[in-house]
């Protein structure tokens, strides 16, 4: 039996909150498969599985704050299916619940040819509770106490019979008598609903069995919230006009001075841990921008290019050639990383920054590199980034270009070793030849941990970055 903890998410992450669960206690679970969304300091983002099994136990109730290392879930072997008894053995233990009955009931598979006395037990437990209702864990049972809800006269509509949530749920509205049962929905995309006005019995689930998951009510929010009614952060916006949710402002307001903290925290132990080079250069993009126009004009809309595609390419490769400041610093001593994953620091509309991974980006052509460059901002500005992409950065890029900044000098986000800054490219007086021209450049910095570098190799790479753009042909 093994425990899906809470990760770490980043090297400043010491806490996260569960906000929902994207399986159910029965599913079958494959390795790099989303199944729960954590909110961070920073960002909403969803954790992928460690392995493939199957999920029998959900230890922690969304909405809860626990630290990093918590288990939040027992996955068991893969093929348990029905045989997925072991998990009462473990589920009454946190509940102090008559351990008794369900660990014999749970021996008694295994001693079958055993003596007859053994297989006693066996009747009197599924009559006192039947298999679907065993296989339920805490959390159902405490929400079936919480809503004076009787398991014993349920039908569970999980797999084998189980019993989950919405049929708690459903139970409780038809007890209450409120008429028809809820819509089936995730914790997180009620309380979505309610910040953005979304009636959920309009809006069309994708999760599983249909139910409407975050994403869907984001989607379907309505066009008047539009400061940015496709990611969280907006929800502050939302709010004003209907001040009787005041408790629903709190947490969108307070996110951005927990950002904020939790960057500077990082940033203040990143200046003094590590000790910090800086080298600079000024990259002619003449044939870079040349290059670029003519692909644009043969390509297909959607296929066009931004500089900052040629750009990134550019450190990827450079990252490649120069594998020393490409990994991480941990345990007084550098470890390269596995591949080239360029963390691409992203600004969110609701103020502060992530900076997500965009893995293997050297072995990325330059339309895909492009793709993915969008894909991966959006899903930072709506709260829907993987775990991974938080975690497996081995060297961070920053391009404030857009911003009309020209010179941009990083903090190393550790335990990476360097920090890639482009500037915007800009139209300059330049001597080419012996003659004065005026020529698009861009000035392209480098900060690098001395303890794992020396200037020497921080100049190569800047070098190779520079032939690189000069001869975009290469990338």
């Amino acid at each position: 039996m093994a425990e899906f903890t809470m990760p770490s998410l980043g090297a400043d992450m010491d806490e996260g909150t569960l906000l929902e669960w994207l399986v159910a206690t029965g599913d079958l679970v494959r390795k790099g498969e989303p199944v729960a969304v954590v909110e961070t300091a920073k960002s909403t983002i969803e954790v992928e599985c460690f392995e493939t099994g199957t999920l029998t136990e959900l230890l922690v109730e969304p909405g809860t704050t626990v630290p990093v290392g918590t288990p939040l879930a027992l996955i068991g072997p893969a093929e348990d299916g029905p045989p997925a008894r072991p998990a009462p053995e473990k589920a009454p233990s946190p509940d102090a619940r008559e351990p008794a009955v369900p660990a014999e009931a749970a021996e008694v598979p295994a001693r079958a040819p055993s003596p007859p006395p053994e297989p006693v037990p066996v009747p009197a437990a599924p009559a006192a509770r039947p298999p679907g209702h065993i296989e339920t864990g805490p959390l159902v049972r405490h929400l079936a106490e919480r809503s004076g809800v009787d398991l014993e006269g349920l039908h569970g509509s999980g797999p084998g019979g189980r019993v989950t949530r919405t049929d708690i749920e459903h139970a409780a509205a038809a007890r209450a008598g409120t008429g028809p049962p809820r819509v089936r929905a995730t914790p997180l995309a009620r309380r979505l609903g309610a910040e953005l006005g979304v009636d959920l019995a309009g809006v069309k689930g994708t999760g599983r069995h249909g139910a409407v998951r975050a994403s869907d009510v984001r989607r379907a929010a309505p066009g008047p919230s539009a400061p940015s009614p496709d990611h969280p952060a907006p929800a502050a916006a939302a709010v004003p006009p209907s001040p009787a949710r005041p408790s629903v402002t709190r947490p969108s307001e307070e996110r951005p001075t927990g950002m904020r903290q939790a960057i500077a925290g990082l940033m203040s132990r990143a200046n003094r841990d590590i000790p910090h080079y800086y080298l600079s250069t000024t990259v002619d993009m003449a044939a870079a921008m040349d290059w670029l126009h003519e692909h644009n004009r043969r390509s297909p809309v959607g296929e066009r290019l931004l500089p900052a595609a040629l750009l990134l390419k550019a450190a990827a490769l450079a990252a490649r050639e120069v594998p020393e400041l490409n990994g991480f610093w941990t345990d007084d001593h550098f470890t390269a990383g596995d591949g080239v994953h360029l963390g691409v620091a992203v600004s969110l509309r609701g103020g502060g920054l992530v900076a997500p991974a965009l893995h293997d980006a050297d072995a990325l052509a330059l339309p895909g590199l492009m793709a993915g460059l969008k894909d991966l901002v959006t899903r930072a500005r709506t709260g829907r980034l993987r775990g991974s992409e938080v975690s497996d950065a081995t060297l961070t890029v920053t391009n404030l270009g857009d911003q009309g900044v020209e010179t941009v000098f990083g903090v190393i986000h550790p335990p990476q070793v360097a920090l890639v800054g482009f500037g915007r490219v800009a139209d300059r007086p330049c001597a080419v030849d012996g003659l004065l021209g005026v020529r698009p450049v861009v000035t392209t910095t480098l900060a690098a941990d001395h303890r794992a570098t020396d200037g020497a190799v921080g100049a190569r790479f800047l070098t190779v970055v520079t032939r690189l753009l000069q001869n975009p042909e290469q990338l």
